[in-house]
């Protein structure tokens, strides 16, 4: 199954069916389905941030921060580091930068 987007053909049968990619593609979405989620990824697309950074540049409190961290974590975009008692959190992958990018494009 070919669609014509734009002028750019891309094919989508491996998402329409029951493949790793279509999984790992919902995976991704889902992690971003939400307004803190988001906002967070966008903010680790600049830089690294401890959850205190996080907290004053996403303006979000601590225990939602913290809960919504887990949330990417676990969905596998972000990724942690320890220094000390801080932890860092940073995008993991190359391929979330990109959806974002992707999405940002679209909807802009």
């Amino acid at each position: 199954m070919t669609y014509i987007a734009s002028n750019v053909a891309f094919e989508v049968e491996s998402l329409a069916s029951d493949t790793p990619q279509a999984s790992e593609v919902i995976s991704h979405l889902k992690s971003l389905a939400h307004p803190v989620r988001l906002k967070i990824a966008c903010a680790l697309m600049e830089n690294e941030y401890s959850v205190g950074q996080l907290e004053q540049q996403v303006n979000v409190h601590q225990p939602t921060l913290s809960q919504q961290l887990t949330v990417l974590r676990e969905g596998g975009l972000v990724d942690t580091r320890r220094e000390g008692k801080q932890i860092f959190y940073r995008m993991k992958e190359e391929k979330s930068v990109a959806l974002i990018v992707a999405l940002s494009r679209i909807f802009a």
